[in-house]
């Protein structure tokens, strides 16, 4: 008898019966990559210097308007400072609150990592409880939390919205996002319509977990300027939208360090390069993307988009590619024009840009079909 690898466990499972030869192991592929590749294919002309350094200009002019006044930020740190003071205050000396115990509050997010952009003047913390969240005695917390800023500052015009994530602190200047938790060992007795949803927990816990790599890789003053630069761009054109913060993030670190050098490329090169890696197929379907740092295996984060969201990214970053490639950095920054120019035909020094369409086509649902014929 000869054994053949892939054969025996499971032996004979599944459709198609015995004999059936067993599907071959999911290997992703890497798209094309220029900045990896420039070894094996060096540049036939570089790009001119005048170019460059316009483009360098409107990207730091962009960034300058993007990133928060210093009263924006006062006023967001304010609010932080008195929230984290009060949950701390709670953890030491609770008092007769007893509607939920804290274990601990992390500051997450864009303004911990230090990415807020202008207008946008929220801040996230995570509170994590050592009870379990059940919806009361997260709206308990937030009326705790919000009667003694009150008696602290009467004056103050402060209001407290409770959610599904947990409840929002606003006065007239910020807004403090406070994500609930609790401690994991807690996760498995969640009941549902009695606590917070299992996905929203655990997406706090994620937060945490984001923000502490974060803090760890991507400390690089270029990193923010990208991460800032792309949540811009992602707001401004719905092609981009499927993105999560945390793929920005991600997508910002891998384009700027992840090269032959292992040194820092220069903004220019990398806004350019997030373009292209999407435009190459870096998050479509069998791509090897980027693996998650902060979850176990080799988890790929793009694949939480649809199959229609992954194709709808890709064809933008290519339409916008084109436009970039013939001079139209400040159409894409938003500096001139608008969005429509991923939606619409754009003509640029006599070529014309079409905006592409849509490479996948969802099946048609056959779920009813076949409810049919079990019925027969």
């Amino acid at each position: 008898m000869v054994l053949q690898r892939g054969m025996g466990r499971g032996r004979g499972r599944g459709r198609g019966g015995p004999g059936m030869k067993p599907r071959p192991p999911f290997i992703p592929h890497v798209p094309f990559d220029i900045v990896l590749a420039e070894p094996a294919f060096p540049p036939v002309r570089t790009i001119p210097g005048q170019v460059e350094e316009a483009f360098q200009a409107a990207l730091v002019k962009r960034n300058q308007d993007l990133t928060p006044s210093e009263k924006e930020t006062t006023a967001v740190n304010n609010l932080v400072t008195k929230i984290q003071g009060v949950l701390d205050t709670l953890i030491v000396t609770p008092g007769n609150f007893d509607a939920c115990q804290i274990e601990e509050v992390r500051q997450v997010g864009s303004f911990k990592k230090g990415t807020m952009t202008t207008g946008n003047n929220v801040a996230d913390l995570v509170v994590v409880l050592k009870t379990l969240p059940t919806k009361e005695a997260v709206e308990a917390l937030g009326n705790k939390v919000w009667e003694t800023l009150k008696k602290k500052d009467p004056r103050e015009v402060l209001t407290m919205l409770p959610n599904e994530r947990g409840f929002d602190l606003s006065n007239t200047e910020a807004t403090g996002r406070i994500l609930v938790t609790t401690i994991p060992p807690n996760l498995k007795k969640v009941e549902a319509g009695l606590h917070l949803e299992p996905k929203l927990l655990q997406a706090a816990h994620s937060a945490v977990r984001h923000s502490r790599w974060f803090e760890e890789n991507a400390q690089q003053p270029t990193i923010k300027t990208l991460i800032r630069l792309l949540h811009d761009l992602r707001k401004r054109f719905v092609g981009f939208q499927p993105l999560t913060p945390w793929m920005l993030d991600l997508l910002a670190h891998y384009a700027i360090l992840n090269n032959p050098g292992r040194q820092a490329l220069p903004l220019t090169q990398a806004y350019r390069r997030v373009l292209q890696l999407l435009s190459s197929g870096f998050f479509l379907p069998g791509s090897a993307g980027i693996s998650d740092p902060c979850e176990p295996g080799q988890v790929r984060v793009h694949t939480v988009m649809t199959l229609e969201e992954q194709d709808l990214v890709c064809l933008t970053a290519q339409t916008l590619l084109r436009v970039l490639s013939h001079g139209g950095y400040k159409q894409i920054l938003g500096i001139e024009g608008n969005s429509s120019i991923a939606s619409e035909m754009s003509v640029w020094d006599g070529v014309v840009v079409n905006p592409l369409e849509r490479a996948y086509e969802k099946p048609p649902d056959t779920q009813g079909e076949e409810d049919m014929e079990a019925e027969d």
